[in-house]
């Protein structure tokens, strides 16, 4: 038996042969061409020709993972249609170079500076980048785009798959993906994790092609593959896959129930997303609505300051395909270890601590007032609520309505529609926050606690800091004390309080957040169901009052 190592992109436990995805000849010829204008036109009819089977792939798209994850492709073809990207191209073609290495030269840049980002996701698109230069040199070259050559269900394996060769799967015969790179912030991931596929990547060079045809087993939850697996670890693994079958089946029953104790309290269980891409997950999954929706992600995905228009048609599908669901958007969270060079921020020692989220939007107001503008047309299409993060000062929330006050009067002065209604609410994750909760209560609709950040700032640890595992505990007395103590002023306010952060989704603390009265929690759409199971098992009249008294308690 060989283990191999590497990243879960998508949960769950796949039983099969290996097989290894076959690509035609990736070598591109250089060549110099006399008629650079013969050239030109060829490399257009490639281009078009790219256009229309994105279109195709797009409708393919839909069917399998709906319109949010269709997306994409309709991306690529915005791509090969941005002036930048074919200029590069057709500019070396005039000095002589033939159409396939010129595509291959610019989307090579390209995927660099993208590969060289801070950021996960924006270095995941690389792969994009080369995903769509490959369809156009095979269109060039006449080269087939390879395939899965088996006649039966198997863990498919490559380098790496591209989002188009994803969709193009027979899904049919598909148990796994493996990928020796690669990355689980990849649509290719992405779309794994929608279409429910087993997925692991970053396995290395250990997985040869030596393998092809062997009996695998893959661990989506842990990363791990066996090859040639021994009995012991078949059985194991077995077992552990028809729990997950039995375990799916029975959370499909739960579809379309309340989240409601035994008791009658009910809970808000919504979901946290990254963009427009998450919402049919989110749908998919029966969440109530968006608990977080990170705007970050415009911020990061271009070069400049994304527009009112940009954020106005992100926000605006989000809401829309919500259907009338509540979508709380964030404000932008930009600084700490979420950096756009186009911000030109000072350099700081400790940037946790430093110029980010609503400290930008409060000292550079035209980019705030820009996002606000757009987050309220979008509510003219569906329930928005606007949520500010890392807030630690009454001062601060009274500064905030003041510019979304003169906002709303821009509108209203344009004659531009927006809904007159939307909730306002903090992230409590900050100490401050915490202690002057009963104040801030009384400026705004809801608070969602952080508790990633909250945790951080409580116990004094760099939630991204090597070697610091064990002194980073989210259970620690302090911070599950602050949530209570939150919920408490909140609801002598009158408002309602949800958790945004990764502890809304600890099954082990559920019981413990309906004593403490938490009305929302907000968690990944693939946790809906199983925190659905949990919160119908409760009975918040038996257990409240020694939960509350062991978490006050002064001895452990």
């Amino acid at each position: 038996m060989v283990v191999l190592q590497g990243k879960s992109a998508s949960k769950g436990v796949a039983i099969g042969k290996l097989c290894f995805y076959k690509r035609g000849s990736g070598e591109i010829v250089r060549t110099q061409v006399e008629d650079t204008g013969a050239e030109i036109v060829r490399f257009e009819s490639a281009r078009m020709t790219a256009i229309d089977q994105l279109k195709g792939l797009y409708e393919k798209a839909v069917e399998e993972v709906g319109e949010e994850g269709a997306m994409l492709f309709e991306a690529h073809q915005m791509m090969l249609d941005d002036l930048d990207f074919v200029e590069g191209i057709t500019d070396l073609i005039s000095d002589g170079l033939n159409a396939e290495a010129a595509v291959s030269d610019v989307s090579d840049q390209l995927a660099e500076m993208f590969a060289s980002m801070d950021d996960a996701y924006m270095q995941a698109r690389s792969a994009d980048v080369k995903d769509i230069a490959q369809r156009v040199i095979n269109i060039l070259s006449g080269a087939s785009g390879g395939g899965m050559d088996s006649d039966e269900p198997v863990i498919l394996a490559s380098d790496d798959f591209s989002p188009s060769e994803t969709v193009q799967l027979d899904k049919s015969k598909l148990l796994g993906l493996l990928t020796t790179g690669g990355s689980d912030q990849a649509h290719t991931a992405i779309l794994a994790r929608t279409m429910g596929i087993p997925s692991v990547c970053q396995l290395g060079e250990e997985l040869s092609e030596s393998f092809d045809g062997k009996d695998i087993i893959i661990n989506g939850q842990t990363g791990e593959v066996f090859i040639a697996p021994d009995e012991e670890t078949t059985e194991r693994l077995t077992a552990i896959y028809k729990k997950e079958q039995m375990e799916k089946k029975l959370l499909e029953e739960l579809r379309g129930k309340p989240n409601q104790t035994i008791d009658g309290k009910n809970v808000m269980v919504y979901c946290n997303i990254g963009s427009p891409d998450d919402v049919d997950a989110v749908l998919a999954s029966d969440g109530g609505g968006v608990g977080l929706f990170r705007s970050e992600f415009l911020y990061l995905a271009g070069d400049d300051y994304p527009t009112e228009e940009e954020q106005y048609q992100a926000y605006k599908t989000v809401a829309e395909r919500m259907g009338g669901k509540r979508v709380i958007i964030r404000t932008l969270d930009i600084g700490a270890d979420k950096q756009a060079d186009y911000f030109k921020l000072d350099h700081e020692e400790n940037p946790a601590m430093g110029l980010r989220a609503i400290r930008i939007c409060l000292t550079r107001e035209e980019v705030f007032r820009t996002q606000l503008r757009a987050l309220y047309r979008a509510s003219a299409h569906g329930k928005i609520a606007i949520m500010f993060p890392m807030i630690t000062s009454v001062w601060e929330v009274r500064e905030i309505k003041r510019i979304c006050e003169s906002v709303k009067a821009e509108l209203r002065e344009e004659e531009i529609p927006f809904a007159d209604t939307v909730e306002l609410g903090i992230m409590v994750e900050t100490p401050a926050a915490v202690m002057v909760s009963d104040r801030l209560a009384k400026e705004v609709d809801f608070f969602s606690i952080g508790t990633n950040d909250l945790t951080q700032y409580l116990l004094a640890v760099d939630r991204q800091g090597k070697g610091l595992g064990k002194f980073f505990d989210a259970h620690h007395p302090a911070v599950l004390r602050a949530i209570k103590m939150a919920a408490d002023n909140a609801h002598k306010a009158g408002i309602w309080i949800g958790i945004c952060g990764e502890l809304g989704a600890d099954v082990e603390l559920t019981e413990l957040f309906m004593a403490i009265g938490i009305d929302e929690l907000s968690v990944s759409p693939a946790s809906v169901l199983p925190l659905r199971s949990v919160i119908r098992s409760i009975d918040t009249t038996k257990n409240k009052e020694a939960l509350l008294s062991k978490l006050m308690a002064e001895d452990e």
